[in-house]
């Protein structure tokens, strides 16, 4: 009986399911941008841009493989901190892939006050992921 229910409370995490979603989807664009860069790009952006353009898709898989692990987390320890470093994650891949990304295809360069912002996110999440952990 208490085995069944761990095993329900294991599989009806709605927090778990949506990161672990979110993740595959990251994972997705990640490996289609990172294909996109090097069949698409590689002749028409020079080797600065070309070079922005694999580190926003080296850290978005980097990033997206520990809200994999966030996801598996939130399945076996109930805090809400780790809803938040998910959605942390999330912002960090925006912020920081997003505007490097962007900068590789031209936009102002302005947009680049947001890499460090995203940097910053994925920080406080790891951090925040380490309490949260402990704490459990």
């Amino acid at each position: 009986m208490d085995s069944d229910r761990q095993d329900a409370k294991f599989r009806g995490n709605p927090a778990s399911g949506r990161a672990l979603a979110i993740a595959g989807v990251l994972l997705a664009l990640a490996t289609a941008c990172g294909a996109f860069g090097a069949h698409a790009l590689k002749d028409t952006l020079g080797p600065e841009r070309l070079h922005g353009w694999e580190t926003a898709v080296r850290y978005q898989f980097f990033q997206a493989l520990g809200l994999l692990g966030v996801g598996l987390t939130l399945r076996v320890v109930e805090a809400g901190a780790l809803r938040v470093v998910a959605w942390l994650i999330v912002i960090g891949v925006v912020l920081f892939s997003g505007s490097l990304y962007a900068l590789s295809l031209g936009a102002p360069r302005a947009l680049g006050a947001l890499t460090p912002l995203g940097g910053l996110a994925w920080i406080i999440a790891w951090l925040l992921f380490a309490w949260a952990v402990w704490r459990h």
